[in-house]
């Protein structure tokens, strides 16, 4: 995994419209209905979370769906439980044996 994801997920409007996909695929005009930006910055956007592999697009006729990538999703998830695990050591006590 890249920071691709990270750059993507770091801005809001970005997670908001990954939020919108988790119930299922919609079309960039329903999701641009969501916001109040011009549609060059929603496009934008979307041209970030597909770099990211954080979402796919599929056109039909003159419309094109957006839905979420959950293998790079569940990745994502994965990595992050793994850095912020409870039974980790703890930078204090890694500190204190190797002094």
């Amino acid at each position: 995994m890249d920071n691709m994801v990270f750059k993507a997920l770091s801005d809001p409007n970005r997670r908001q419209i990954l939020k919108l996909l988790s119930d299922a695929p919609l079309s960039a005009g329903e999701i641009s209905r969501e916001f109040d930006l011009a549609l060059s910055t929603l496009s934008g956007h979307f041209k970030l979370l597909k770099e990211a592999g954080l979402i796919r697009e599929e056109k039909k006729g003159n419309h094109i769906f957006y839905n979420l990538n959950t293998s790079v999703m569940e990745e994502t998830l994965n990595l992050m439980m793994e850095i912020f695990k409870k039974d980790k050591p703890q930078l204090h006590t890694i500190k204190q044996k190797g002094q």
